[in-house]
């Protein structure tokens, strides 16, 4: 079973929620983080993406990165943007978007969980990746990204939370630039926060990391680099724990840059071995799985995977492996998603638009559209120790920075 606990959150004052909110770090690249906190200067994103406050050419991995990010957090303390809470709390996010609602509970999760294995990965991490976050955590003593949990809905679990919402005010509400709302209710009564506690290490034998690998790991990191310097605040990373019955994963696109020498009547004579094709009249997103889109030379078309070309084992089954194992690997020659230059991944929040951009631009020679990977699919291969190809799922919509922070030291 599972620990959570509550936590004394670094927070804004109510008022100041919606200017101080920003989207992930990772979501972001350093020139869109600039141009998104002009004339704000309350954004999270000073601290996340504290590269934006300091000259075009600094290296982003730099150490004056981590250092501008811990002296611009003092700073959002010392002016009394952020404050922290006088007593651990837990604290319960509803995010709604195109009328439909997820609420999870905030906390604690304990950095022995993961390293045992009761937080279930499916994603390998890149290394790079864990050491921007680890010099982040480690300079400002602080989890400033949110690591995305699901686990197994239980229903005592959701009579709790709903009862509490809809009793209770939200300290913050607001709704943000791309209209989806954030609400936050603190849970600060003590016999809740108990029975919070009791529910979890009873009746949920595990989380899976839904968004979130590489903050989950840097953090397990960290505490084994502080070693006995490691606050009791260290052996928990901070966390959203939502009931699996709630959670939407949207399709996770690709665009590749080439067509390796090959010219597109080729490419696609290659594709009718593994592929059943037929040419479609406007953009094309597959309704059911095995089915692909394929943007190229300004056609859409629609692929089917042929009986027989795929195994039913739960990596296999999955529509990246069918992809990576019959378009990717043997006729594109990507062996490799996680390192080959060659391939880009879409969001599928950024619609099938934005394939079309990027192939009308030149940028890409090609894009394909897949159907959304499910929840089942994700907790199978979590459970059978395996881990999906990368970049298999997109979850939407994403925390804010920002709203809760943990501290470490």
């Amino acid at each position: 079973m599972i620990t959570v606990s509550p936590f004394k959150a670094l927070r804004p004052e109510a008022q100041l929620a919606r200017q101080v909110a920003s989207k992930p770090y990772d979501v972001l690249s350093s020139r869109e983080a600039k141009v998104e906190a002009q004339g704000n200067p309350s954004t999270f994103l000073h601290i996340t993406k504290s590269e934006i406050d300091l000259p075009e050419d600094t290296d982003v991995h730099s150490q004056k990165v981590y250092d501008k990010a811990k002296e611009n957090l003092q700073a959002f303390i010392s002016r009394n943007i952020l404050f922290r809470e006088s007593k651990p709390c837990y604290y319960i996010y509803r995010l709604k978007m195109n009328g439909k609602s997820q609420t999870g509970l905030v906390c604690g999760s304990l950095v022995d969980d993961y390293e045992n294995d009761l937080v279930k990965k499916h994603e390998f991490t890149r290394p790079e990746k864990e050491l921007d976050r680890i010099n982040h955590i480690k300079t400002t003593g602080a989890q400033t990204g949110n690591v995305f949990l699901a686990y197994k809905n239980v229903d005592a679990i959701d009579q709790l939370i709903s009862k509490w919402t809809s009793e209770k005010n939200p300290q913050y509400d607001f709704t943000a630039e791309d209209q989806v709302q954030h609400s936050i209710w603190i849970v600060n009564d003590d016999a809740t926060i108990e029975k919070i506690t009791h529910l979890f290490k009873t009746l949920v034998p595990c989380s899976y990391i839904a968004d979130g690998h590489h903050r989950a790991a840097s953090a397990a990191k960290v505490r084994q680099a502080l070693g006995n310097n490691a606050t009791e605040n260290a052996d928990y990373f901070l966390t959203t724990l939502f009931p699996s019955n709630q959670l939407h994963i949207m399709d996770y696109n690709r665009v590749v840059k080439d067509l390796h020498g090959m010219d597109a009547e080729t490419f696609l004579q290659k594709l009718e071995d593994k592929f059943t094709l037929s040419k479609k009249d406007k953009a094309y997103r597959p309704e059911a799985l095995h089915d692909f889109g394929l943007y190229i030379n300004g056609q859409w078309y629609k692929l089917t995977a042929k009986e027989g070309t795929y195994t039913n084992d739960p990596i296999g089954i999955l529509d990246v492996s069918i992809l990576q194992e019959n378009l990717l690997s043997p006729i594109l020659d990507i062996k490799d998603q996680r390192t080959d230059k060659r391939i880009d991944f879409v969001g599928g929040i950024r619609g099938l638009e934005e394939l079309e951009k990027r192939v009308n631009s030149g940028e890409m020679a090609l894009a394909i559209s897949l159907h959304p990977v499910s929840i089942e699919q994700l907790f199978n291969i979590a459970d059978s120790g395996n881990v999906m190809p990368p970049k298999s799922t997109w979850f939407e919509p994403k925390l804010r920075d920002g709203l809760l922070t943990h501290l470490i030291d």
